[in-house]
């Protein structure tokens, strides 16, 4: 079956957004060109380190003098995006595997996403498990996302996902976890100190 591929060349928006409250939100990497959209949802720890990875890729574009592309080492202000997600949010996978690229041809940041694939096992020995394996990492994915954006963009997303992230709930002093509005116990191991 061929894979299912939701592409944006040169989208008209493509953020990071939540849905839910702190604690219990669903993270979206959302596209959209024209009336057209896409949302994929996403781990909060797959987001920030997206954001970081972008932000990595253009500095080390910008300390390259042998490209011709200029990369803005600020978010450009007119394309801050503090917007809320389209509605509705209408998921079409969660991903499980990310890559971020470079295309010098267009001179845009690329972002791959595939979902997270689950295979269907029975009751079987090894041997018939590491078959499974082996056809799960052969075969080709039933979907994927990809997104293409210009540097000065690929840097608004950056900053606009690293606000995101840390929007959720406040950390604790004492001991660095997240405290829900209704309460919070540290746990005596992640306390300082603790042996």
């Amino acid at each position: 079956m061929p894979t299912l591929v939701h592409e944006f060349d040169w989208p008209d928006r493509v953020v990071i957004g939540t849905v839910g409250r702190p604690g219990e939100r669903t993270f979206y990497l959302q596209a959209r060109t024209g009336a057209r959209r896409v949302a994929i949802a996403l781990e909060k720890e797959q987001s920030a380190v997206l954001a970081d990875t972008i932000d990595e890729l253009l500095s080390r574009l910008a300390a390259d003098a042998t490209h011709r592309v200029s990369v803005p080492t600020e978010t450009p202000a007119e394309l801050v995006d503090d917007d809320p997600l389209d509605q509705p949010v209408e998921e079409e996978f969660r991903a499980g595997e990310l890559r971020l690229g470079w295309d010098p041809r267009t001179a845009q940041v690329v972002i791959e996403a595939y979902p997270i694939e689950v295979l269907e096992v029975d009751a079987a020995d090894d041997d018939d498990l590491a078959d499974l394996a082996a056809d799960a990492e052969a075969a080709e994915p039933s979907e994927m996302f990809v997104v293409r954006m210009p540097v000065g963009t690929a840097r608004a997303f950056a900053e606009r996902t690293r606000r995101v992230v840390g929007a959720g709930r406040p950390a604790c002093p004492r001991c660095g976890r997240p405290m829900d509005p209704d309460g919070h116990v540290c746990d005596p191991t992640d306390l300082p100190g603790a042996v």
